[in-house]
């Protein structure tokens, strides 16, 4: 079964556009992202709504972070998303008749609360900002410059 990265594909996204000086297109995220511009842009729309990112159409237009980076923390990333399921355990049945399915789906779904409950807590305590500054002190360790997002290829990462 494939995982769900959006979150670490927006968070990816939103870190090149901080690091851009001017609007980055639909077309040059998604190419880096490797999806197509049309996902690209249904996901930077709760962002948008949001109001941690701001796009303009035409000559010149494309997508620009609209606030602090210290301001947005991966759990509002997360809930902007539209908050998907973070751990995804899945249950033999849904609505069990057995006693013994019943059992197991109650304490499994406990657990899977409260690991959710724990990591939407430590994703509430993360910035933008400290990822921005964890990625500029590797790089900085690397001795690599930033390299514009056109140049980018998500496997250079």
């Amino acid at each position: 079964m494939k995982r769900n990265s959006q979150l670490s594909d927006i968070l990816h996204v939103l870190l090149h556009m901080a690091e851009n000086d001017q609007p980055s297109t639909s077309e040059s995220l998604a190419r880096a992202m490797q999806t197509h511009p049309v996902a690209l842009r249904r996901l930077m729309t709760g962002l948008r709504e949001a109001g941690f990112v701001a796009s303009a159409k035409g000559h010149g237009g494309g997508w620009v972070l609209s606030c602090a980076l210290e301001r947005i923390t991966l759990r509002d990333v997360h809930e902007a998303l539209g908050a998907p399921a973070l751990v995804s355990l899945g249950f033999r049945e849904d609505r069990p008749q057995c006693l013994v399915a019943l059992a197991v789906n109650e304490a499994l779904g406990a657990a899977v609360q409260e690991a959710e409950a724990a990591l939407l807590q430590r994703l509430g305590r993360v910035t933008l900002a400290a990822l921005a500054q964890d990625f500029h002190r590797r790089m900085a360790a690397q001795g690599q410059g930033w390299h514009r997002l056109e140049e980018h290829s998500h496997d250079e990462d």
